[in-house]
């Protein structure tokens, strides 16, 4: 109860400000799609800039943490998939969307901000390590599977392109990159620079779960609730799970472990519905997942946490 109290409840207390916000009306949608512009855009980018640009990748880039997420990355998805498709009847293309949804856990906006309540700053390193390459793995994953579902016989080259061309317009993966860049370089930025970003980095996670709240008001759930509630238990329960079973196995450090299976236990991110937007899609699924696979891991969170100790 007290990591209930402590650690979730405040996160989704600034998440409900901004609903409320906006649903009555003090915010506009306007306000809100600008705010989500700043942190998707530019805030949360340089956030991961900088995270990665410091990382220790010797350290933190185990394989056995990567190989345990990614594991149950890849098993959701296809879970989405196959589940969309044969217990649902749905087209491929709408099976992929779905199948994204179940993929693309919220790693950044909730899996951050819940995991420095649970355990501190400290122990981010791992979440970060994760977050790396969260954004290329999955939109390439979603994007190779979605082309290649509508090429249908286009060729390879065109569907190499269409999943470079989508990726590389995502300032997150850019971001990322350039992270890496610096990492690798060794170049050293100037003080000026690290504190002009230090000050995008404290108002990263705050904008962003509260504008997170603010765009949850236009994602009314309607229709398909049967899919619905298979893509949030694919998401909270099946993801985490298999993380736990993956990370058990290979002997995972408790810290990783932790970063891990709480990061996997994440309801699914907006870019699920971006991911939706952008092929027209399954937009009415993917937007209510969102919604109420937020709800709903106020609970299942709690659960995870209580059981990692």
């Amino acid at each position: 109860m007290q990591a209930l109290i402590d650690v979730i409840l405040p996160v989704f207390l600034v998440i409900g400000f901004g609903y409320l916000a906006v649903w009555k009306g003090y915010f506009s949608d306007e306000n809100v799609d600008g705010l989500m512009k700043f942190t998707q855009n530019f805030a949360i980018p340089v956030l991961l800039f900088s995270a990665i640009s410091k990382l220790d990748l010797s350290q933190n880039f185990d394989i056995r943490l990567l190989l345990s997420y990614y594991t149950g990355s890849a098993a959701a998805f296809a879970a989405g998939i196959l589940g969309a498709r044969y217990l649902f009847g749905r087209p491929w293309e709408d099976s992929v969307v779905i199948g994204f949804s179940c993929l693309f856990a919220n790693s950044v906006l909730l899996g951050l901000a819940i995991t420095e309540r649970a355990y501190g700053t400290a122990a981010l390193n791992p979440n970060y390590a994760i977050v790396a390459i969260h954004s290329p793995f999955c939109y390439a994953l979603g994007i190779t599977s979605m082309e290649i579902v509508r090429a249908r016989g286009k060729g390879i080259a065109t569907t190499v392109r269409a999943v470079l061309r989508a990726m590389f317009r995502n300032a997150l993966i850019l971001g990322i990159v350039l992270g890496f860049i610096v990492n690798l370089s060794g170049i050293q930025l100037p003080g000026v620079v690290t504190d002009a970003m230090d000050l995008m980095v404290r108002a990263a996670l705050p904008a962003a779960i509260f504008a997170l709240g603010g765009v949850l008001v236009r994602y009314r759930p309607e229709g398909d609730l049967r899919t619905i509630i298979y893509v949030c238990a694919v998401s909270l329960i099946l993801h985490p799970s298999i993380v736990w079973l993956m990370g058990s196995a290979l002997s995972l450090p408790q810290g990783a472990f932790r970063s891990a299976v709480l990061t996997a236990s994440m309801a699914p991110g907006i870019n699920a519905y971006v991911f939706a937007n952008m092929y027209g899609r399954a937009r009415r699924v993917a937007a209510s997942a969102v919604l109420i696979g937020t709800s709903a891991s106020i609970l299942t969170v709690w659960v995870w946490l209580t059981l990692l100790g």
